[in-house]
């Protein structure tokens, strides 16, 4: 009896600690990050395309690109060649084979230039190139701000003045719901409903005409 019993045990241990496993497994699979450094330098991550609102030229260039200034290993994911100097073009990198509709997305970006627009941010709930909400950073504008892309048109849904360093800074959403904050380096600056765009949807970065900024370490828990 006592081997039975102890057989038992062992088998009921081994089912336990398989189903604790499988349960970390689909906890950490929720969690992807991009840190580029595995992409080779002028190639993309896999499954991410390049794309635009409001093209009026040839899309603008993203790539992985090899820096020492990198906020983690010596890789980022710039937009390294701007063909949209109009104010109206919106450059757009992103990811549809994740399904993000609640948690939290982060990403460090660092605002290289731009004579018209600068800065830019993280782009969630992406149903194509004309439909998704952003958040995003102008530094010549000391303002960071909500918007919501519903068929091509931007509207802003908040915003917040803040003036940061030259440098690279670390940018995050937390949605839960219609609710949405926005933080930078840390500190929340913005907080909105909004239930216009109520379904999941892929992931990405994004800029404004001809800022040229640069991303590393871009972070989506789904929840």
């Amino acid at each position: 009896m006592k081997i039975k019993r102890d057989n038992f045990m062992i088998k009921k241990t081994i089912l336990v600690s398989m189903l604790c496993i499988s349960c970390l497994s689909s906890l950490y699979a929720k969690t992807q990050k991009w840190d580029f450094e595995n992409i080779a330098i002028g190639d993309l991550p896999k499954g991410w395309k390049v794309s635009a609102t409001h093209p009026k030229k040839p899309l603008a260039k993203w790539e992985v690109v090899e820096t020492m200034a990198a906020p983690s290993g010596s890789k980022v994911l710039a937009l390294s060649k701007i063909n949209a100097y109009d104010g109206g073009t919106f450059n757009l990198c992103y990811v549809n084979n994740v399904d993000f509709k609640n948690g939290e997305i982060s990403v460090d970006f660092k605002a290289r230039s731009g004579r018209i627009d600068q800065g830019g941010g993280i782009m969630w709930r992406v149903q194509d190139s004309n439909n998704y909400y952003i958040v995003r950073f102008n530094p010549l504008e000391d303002n960071f701000r909500f918007y919501i892309v519903t068929n091509g048109v931007r509207k802003q849904l908040a915003s917040a003045d803040v003036k940061l360093e030259k440098g690279w800074h670390r940018m995050k959403i937390i949605q839960n719901g219609a609710h949405f904050e926005g933080y930078l380096d840390g500190k929340k600056l913005l907080s909105c409903q909004d239930d216009q765009l109520n379904k999941s949807g892929g992931v990405g970065l994004w800029t404004k005409a001809d800022a040229a900024t640069s991303f590393d370490d871009f972070t989506v828990e789904v929840k």
